[in-house]
């Protein structure tokens, strides 16, 4: 998601149909599949934040104005949370 946002369009031509709703379509899944291992509250603090970054990105479809970065630093926040649930779960 780093390197595709702020658009999340494919510039090689091995994805036409990828854009920022395919995009989001797969984190929110993802997020979904997982739900279980990351908990109610944990899974909702991950939703809002991904809905928050599309509208970040969505902001700054030319990433003038900080809206991307905002959104690229919410996705290093996120990651934080999924690596330390992942961390919680496994085996000592």
């Amino acid at each position: 998601m780093m390197l595709g946002s702020p658009l999340f369009k494919d510039d090689t031509g091995y994805l036409p149909e990828r854009n920022i709703d395919t995009a989001f379509f797969a984190l929110n899944e993802g997020l979904g599949v997982i739900r279980g291992k990351l908990g109610d509250e944990r899974y909702s603090t991950l939703r809002a934040m991904s809905d928050q970054m599309r509208a970040l990105f969505e902001s700054d479809p030319d990433a003038t104005n900080g809206g991307a970065k905002a959104g690229r630093k919410l996705i290093r926040e996120m990651e934080g949370i999924l690596k330390s649930a992942a961390k919680r779960r496994a085996p000592q």
